[in-house]
């Protein structure tokens, strides 16, 4: 019986057959050879005896071939599978090695992609009138930056070319990543409405040193509410020094432009102490919760935070309610963020010797206690200690 063997080697697309001679039963490899003499027997049928011979044979073969099948699968099987493994890893690295190959080649002599970036998010709410700026109040900062290392491109012409601000659709998704056209960029542009000033004024080029621009003055003229997504956002694109070479342009995320009489609405980040006390958050002017601060003569962001750290019960009674707790937390949050000035004020109470005395700043926070003109910090004091309990006397006494 033959045995055919496939061996497939995917990498090298060719196969290999193995041909094994498998025997059979010595009964099934020998003839009988009729001179031998062996006569058969008398009463013997020599065509019975060939008939039972035969039927054994193919029964015997059957079996063999089953033997020799169950044995032989599972080998195949393995070789082939590893083989197939073997080629696909050899296929996966070599497609991983010209990836890395054409990806610094392209990096190496391609050509350069730059693209602007403002770097820090604009300060909102926007006002017409008003300065634009980043988050932090600082001017707004244009980069230039090489968009397969994202560093600031710091050296070439490039890295001082000169850059202009403008005023885009607020819907405008293009340009950045996107990869919009020059003429794209451009159909983008919003210009003021007719009969009134240019929609951006001020400071609107500006000349980029080592990679990276501080904008300028600039504000608005007119709100966005006449535009068709009722948003700007502002854009900025290289006007020469380019040297030819393609420099995507910049967009920040949309905002609303609203009139200047909305500021006068607006609450201050951070407050000042001589601000009105509906300057905080969630307190409107002429609302409800300024209605009862002012009856009770807090009229300023001193003296709510005054109340606060002297009477803070007091403070919370006051405005009801009808302010719950998220938004008390918030009210209060925004008042701890005022700039208070380096003042400080000292207390003697007359029961007490000359060189004691409570040491607090200008809205009543107690900063310390002089004992025996010793300065104790508020943080080694506690109210539940006998010095702590006399402190807090002595602030009721003086407010």
């Amino acid at each position: 019986m033959l045995v055919f063997l496939v061996y497939c080697n995917l990498h090298q697309y060719h196969c290999i057959v193995l041909c094994l001679y498998v025997s059979s039963s010595p009964m099934l490899s020998q003839k009988r050879n009729p001179d031998d003499g062996d006569a058969p027997a008398d009463g013997d049928n020599p065509d019975d005896k060939r008939r039972k011979f035969s039927l054994m044979s193919v029964v015997r073969d059957a079996l063999s071939l089953q033997s020799m099948q169950q044995l032989l699968e599972p080998v195949i099987r393995k070789v082939v599978r590893e083989e197939v493994e073997l080629a696909l890893r050899k296929y996966v690295t070599n497609v991983q090695r010209n990836d890395e190959k054409d990806g610094k080649a392209i990096y190496s002599s391609g050509p350069k992609c730059f693209q602007l970036k403002f770097a820090a998010d604009m300060s909102l709410p926007v006002f017409t009138g008003a300065r634009i700026e980043g988050r932090d109040g600082s001017n707004l900062k244009v980069a230039l930056i090489d968009k397969l290392s994202g560093e600031i491109v710091d050296a070439g012409p490039q890295s001082s070319a000169k850059v202009e601000i403008v005023v885009l659709e607020g819907d405008f998704e293009g340009g950045g990543d996107n990869n919009c056209t020059i003429e794209g960029f451009k159909n983008n542009i919003v210009r003021e409405r007719e009969g009134k000033k240019p929609l951006l004024t001020g400071d609107t080029f500006v000349n980029l040193k080592d990679g990276i621009g501080l904008v300028g003055e600039i504000s608005f003229s007119d709100n966005s509410s006449w535009t068709r997504s009722r948003r700007f956002r502002l854009g900025a694109r290289i006007v020469d020094g380019n040297d030819g070479t393609r420099i995507l342009e910049a967009k920040t995320a949309s905002f609303v432009v609203r009139d200047h009489r909305g500021e006068l609405y607006k609450k201050h980040h951070p407050p000042s102490l001589q601000d009105e006390v509906w300057r905080l958050q969630k307190i409107s002017k002429d609302g409800a919760f300024h209605k009862r601060l002012s009856h009770k003569n807090i009229e300023t962001v001193q003296d709510f935070l005054t109340q606060l750290y002297v009477y803070p019960a007091r403070l919370r009674n006051i405005l009801g309610p009808g302010m719950s707790t998220k938004m008390w937390d918030a009210t209060i949050e925004h008042a701890q963020t005022c700039v208070l000035d380096r003042k400080i004020y000292l207390y003697k109470p007359r029961d007490l010797e000359q060189k004691s005395g409570v040491v607090f700043n200008v809205v009543g926070q107690v900063m310390g206690l002089l004992s025996d003109y010793q300065l104790m910090l508020t943080t080694w004091l506690s109210p539940h200690t006998s010095i702590g309990k006399k402190l807090t006397l002595l602030m009721m006494k003086l407010l």
